[in-house]
């Protein structure tokens, strides 16, 4: 089930009660609040691993994405954020276990799916600082209500809510070619959030570059539309958004451009008597996108580039309905709930470029669907002891698959495929345990839960620079089952402090496996050159994973704030029958240690200076671990001044000490490095 909930108020990971969330649009003290519809904070979720990130935090950040990987073990695949990152390299895994381009984490925006229809990635570009309120990470499979997807975690996004009276506007500009603005305005029932921004961005190789590397320039902007009308007792929400962006990938004729338009409604109302419930909520929504990618292969001496692949279209739509009943029992309560998802999408592409032309194309994808149902219940007992549980039941599907490559000259067919449909059910459940000790507690958890492959992974091959990824039409969902006990205490006006150690157990991890290098021909995939590797995705047997999660942090004097925050994850795979020659290596992309550091000091009033460090440790590029990324240490910091009232100037640096940060290497060795240190100003008005 998706979380269609904001997320609960925590305090050191302590639940406070949250006054009940309705739609209203009311000026107050010079701001106005146009809240989306929505039921209460489910009120035992502080049983299982949770941390916010204040709205603060969100919004001095460059890019949604940069604020969510200050969490240890939260990260996007690669090390690049998505001022930079590939489109199908953007999607979030939670917890350090094995790095995905698709992801292994449900992004939910008030309860809608964020990621996309046909690749499971997420375009943060989409979702522009000035639109996030708040956001909840929760560590661990989503089973019970958050459902397929939320496999190693869940990120729930509430979007803003509270405006000035006036709306707030940002303008921004740095170096790179950096530019751009958002604003974000209320008035009445609506509000409206835009952005756009570009950059020039800067070239990734630096030693070995030659005359095909140019820079991962990019733009984009972005649209947002809610409604919350009074309808009386019931409350509605409707809300319509769209994104488009398009981005240079580093090498002379490689380049990418995203679109998509995304819709919900979402109907909550108190009370059914049929089933003497407290509240009800419906939510129906749906996602189209859009996708075009051209790949290039990298000449001799990195002197020249030839094209490779020109996906010129990836038409996706999802969509979904979900609903959910809660009641209260006795000592406790209850929700029961259903939800349905649809996927359909297939990409077109020209291939195999041979005499200054491309001599094949490609149509592929298909259809999936998810459909679940869930009960969970929560009880309150004696000496400050509350548990949580509840099961799911969910029927996975892909059907009408196809690969179908042609001759252009001819239009004679070259490869035809049509996998067989696959369906299945799969149980999942989840329960925690919670005990207050006064201003402490400690508390212990269960779960299962698991994601069925994206029509990315089932039916499209990809290439980057001349290493080929295959498709495999036979992938079956990924299930993840793990254990954690947690302790942590303290409150708002001192240290808080909190620390998990989990084990967790990845079953059918769907991995890039290799099986050749080039040059040479391989069926299906066809021609590999010098330097390339054909890889295929597969479920690679298992991965084995368990480490430790910790953060403390608090005031510091009357004008200082500082937290600390810091995640070890021995992650390794067990490749069984399927790839044994990756068993007892770690995962690729996987970190085995990351922290952050964070503080903020306001010396006067108006003045806000906030320093951020990050520490990343050695990762692999590859399955086989012969390609290693060097370990990164690097330093953020922001000044903002109110100069007048409703006026602010900032000045932010990122990577302040130009540090070197290796987030690729090919098999020839050539390395590809992240932003160098990079100074922005803006102008925030809130008039």
């Amino acid at each position: 089930m998706i979380d269609l909930e904001p997320p609960p108020a925590i305090v050191s990971g302590i639940f406070q009660p949250a006054p009940d969330t309705r739609p209203v649009a009311v000026e107050v003290l010079g701001v106005t609040v146009v809240a989306s519809a929505g039921l209460p904070p489910r009120p035992a979720d502080d049983a299982f691993g949770s941390v916010e990130l204040d709205s603060e935090t969100i919004a001095t950040s460059p890019r949604v994405d940069e604020a969510l990987t200050l969490v240890p073990g939260v990260q996007l695949f690669r090390r690049t954020s998505s001022a930079a990152a590939n489109p199908t390299t953007q999607g979030m895994t939670v917890r350090a276990i094995a790095g995905s381009g698709a992801g292994r984490a449900l992004v939910t925006l008030d309860g809608v799916p964020q990621n996309d229809p046909f690749g499971g990635w997420v375009l943060w570009s989409g979702l522009p600082p000035a639109s996030i309120g708040d956001a909840i990470v929760v560590r661990g499979a989503g089973a019970g209500p958050y459902g397929a997807g939320a496999l190693t975690g869940m990120i729930q996004l509430g979007e803003v809510r509270v405006v000035p009276a006036r709306g707030q506007y940002e303008l921004f500009g740095g170096e790179r070619g950096i530019a751009g603005g958002q604003a974000v305005i209320g008035s009445g029932d609506v509000m409206v959030v835009g952005a756009v921004q570009r950059a020039e961005g800067w070239v990734p190789v630096r030693k070995g570059r030659g005359a095909a590397d140019a820079p991962l320039a990019f733009e984009s902007s972005s649209l947002a539309i809610r409604w919350s009308p009074d309808i009386g007792e019931q409350e509605l929400s409707l809300r319509l958004a769209g994104y488009q962006e398009s981005r240079d990938s580093g090498l002379l004729g490689a380049a990418s451009r995203s679109q998509g338009l995304s819709g919900s409604a979402t109907l909550t109302g108190p009370g059914l008597p049929i089933l003497d419930a407290r509240d009800w909520r419906l939510q129906l929504w749906a996602r189209s996108s859009d996708f075009e990618n051209s790949s290039v292969a990298v000449g001799a001496g990195r002197a020249f580039t030839t094209p490779a692949n020109d996906q010129f279209g990836t038409p996706a739509l999802g969509v979904g309905f979900n609903a959910a009943v809660r009641g209260e029992w006795r000592g406790g309560g209850w929700e029961v709930g259903a939800d349905v998802r649809y996927a359909e999408g297939e990409t077109r592409e020209r291939f195999r470029y041979i005499a200054g032309a491309f001599t094949r194309g490609r149509v592929a994808g298909g259809a999936q669907s998810v459909a679940g149902v869930y009960g969970e219940a929560w009880w309150y007992g004696q000496y400050s002891l509350s548990v949580t549980g509840g099961v799911r039941l969910d029927h996975w599907s892909s059907f009408d698959g196809r690969r179908l490559e042609r001759d252009l000259a001819t239009g004679l067919p070259t490869l035809t495929l049509h996998p067989a449909d696959a369906e299945g059910w799969q149980p999942t459940a989840r329960l925690g345990v919670r005990k207050e000790y006064g201003t402490a507690f400690l508390r212990a958890a269960g779960y299962v839960g698991f994601r069925p492959p994206t029509l990315n992974e089932l039916h499209r091959p990809f290439r980057v620079g001349n290493d080929v990824t295959e498709a495999n039409a036979g992938l079956e969902p990924e299930t993840l089952y793990g254990l954690e006990v947690g302790a942590g205490g303290g409150d708002r006006d001192k240290v808080r402090w909190t620390a998990t150690l989990f084990a967790n157990r990845l079953e059918g991890a769907v991995t890039n496996v290799t099986i050749g290098f080039g040059p040479g021909g391989f069926p299906v995939a066809g021609f590999i050159p010098a330097g390339g590797v054909l890889r295929q995705r597969q479920n690679a047997g298992d991965i084995d994973a368990w480490g430790l999660e910790a953060d403390i942090g608090g005031p510091w004097g009357a004008r200082r704030t500082w937290k600390v925050a810091v995640a070890w994850t021995d992650s390794e795979v067990d490749g069984g029958a399927a790839a044994p020659q990756l068993t007892g290596l770690r995962p690729a992309q996987t970190p085995q240690l990351s922290a952050s550091a964070e503080t903020v000091w306001r010396p006067v009033d108006g003045v806000s200076i906030r320093s951020t460090l990050r520490y990343e440790g050695e990762r692999f590029d590859d399955d086989l671990n012969l390609r290693p990324l060097a370990a990164a240490f690097t330093s953020d910091l922001r000044l903002d001044w109110e100069v007048v009232r409703g006026v602010t100037v900032y000045v932010a640096a990122e990577n302040l000490s130009d540090a070197e940060v290796e987030t690729g290497q090919t098999a020839d060795g050539i390395e590809s490095f992240d932003m160098p240190r990079t100074v922005r100003l803006g102008l925030i008005w809130r008039p």
